[in-house]
């Protein structure tokens, strides 16, 4: 089910981005094809059993060091739509597997290539993490409290905002123009590019002069006293985003404050104390109260959530925002559809698991698969 039922893929395992990629691809119901390599732990990667980045897939281990392992690969790679890998530029060219090499072959086939620096560049054979691509394109430097060092989110943005989510992008945009060409592509997804893109609107406001106070100190970051985060009595924390004037209001009177004791909402000059002001109102209660309070208003005032509470929040069980696979409670695949529904998840494969049904599936027979399992290819 899905609305890419029939796409078939196959996906070379890697780390982060593009298992994020391809997930996506396989929660609106691509057919994936995950290749793994002979000695990967039983979950794949460190992640374990429950790895959401290992779901809606079969496995297969292939040792692409043996010939007939190679040989297994491209037949899987000829009845493909799509081919991801996620190796430093050149491996897959001298395994002769490369985006020349598939595409003499099936030339329909959608080759998506994900990097850190891409495959062109000065960088471009360098070791690299979310956190290098995100500080190269003047993000990082956008994020932090005022006065403190920049604050990495995680590996959000790099990996899997503008790697992962990126390449998934750039696979359906190439698909798309295959429908009409009747050709494949080559998509080179590269983290540095999609950090960079995630940043457009926040390099807008600054050529527009609306956003040059040093970090911490602008309209989105932290340093307005209606966009920011607050602790509370407990020791919990809510986020506060009334920017327009409307919802300021609203923001006020939940707090129980008159709006005439106040500067200007926007006269930066009295930001600090406003924010002082915010935050003595907000530390004298428990969150649960505050959320009591803005319950069901437009003060967009939200409780910061952990994981744990994020997944039975009414808020979210009521939308299914999550489920669990295998022990492990994770977000359920997204955007949504009105008529080509997705299925939920199904559970991650152990590496190999499935190896003899896709060897049967490229048509090779039981005589045929017990000479790839003789000659070691499958580790």
């Amino acid at each position: 089910m899905g609305p890419l039922k029939g796409i078939k893929v196959v996906e070379i395992a890697s780390l982060a981005p593009a298992p994020m990629g391809t997930t996506i691809l396989a929660d609106l119901g691509a057919e994936v094809v995950l290749v793994d390599r002979p000695n990967a732990g039983p979950g794949g990667s460190r992640t374990g059993d429950g790895n959401p980045m290992r779901r809606n897939r079969k496995s297969i281990t292939l040792d692409l060091k043996k010939p007939e392992a190679l040989e297994v690969l491209l037949k899987l790679c000829d009845e493909a739509d799509v081919f991801v890998e996620g190796f430093r530029p050149g491996v897959t060219e001298r395994l002769g597997i490369g985006p020349e090499d598939l595409a003499a072959r099936n030339p329909r086939l959608v080759y998506a290539r994900m990097t850190g620096w891409g495959q062109t560049g000065p960088l471009a054979q360098t070791a690299g993490h979310d956190i290098d691509y995100i500080a190269m394109t003047g993000v990082l430097h956008m994020l932090g409290k005022a006065g403190d060092k920049p604050q990495f989110p995680a590996n959000l943005i790099g990996d899997f905002g503008g790697g992962g989510m990126l390449m998934a992008l750039g696979i359906l945009a190439a698909l798309v123009e295959r429908s009409v060409s009747g050709k494949g592509q080559v998509v080179d997804a590269a983290m540095v590019d999609g950090a960079a893109q995630l940043g457009s609107f926040i390099f807008g406001l600054r050529g527009a002069g609306q956003w040059n106070e040093p970090r911490g100190e602008n309209l989105l970051d932290g340093g307005a006293p209606f966009y920011d985060t607050y602790e509370c009595a407990d020791g919990g924390y809510v986020a506060v985003g009334c920017i327009e004037p409307q919802f300021y209001a609203e923001f006020l009177k939940g707090l129980q404050i008159d709006p005439a004791s106040l500067p200007d909402q926007h006269d930066r000059s009295q930001w600090a104390a406003t924010k002082a002001r915010f935050a003595e109102v907000l530390g004298s209660r428990p969150r649960a109260h505050w959320e009591q309070v803005f319950e069901g208003t437009d003060a967009c005032v939200a409780p910061i959530l952990s994981p744990e509470e994020a997944v039975v929040h009414p808020a979210n069980t009521e939308r299914a925002v999550f489920t669990e696979i295998a022990g492990v409670p994770q977000p359920v695949g997204a955007p949504r559809f009105s008529r080509t529904v997705s299925d939920l998840p199904t559970a991650p494969p152990s590496p190999g698991q499935d190896s003899d049904d896709i060897l049967r599936s490229v048509g090779l027979s039981p005589e045929d698969i017990q000479q790839v399992k003789d000659a070691g290819a499958l580790g």
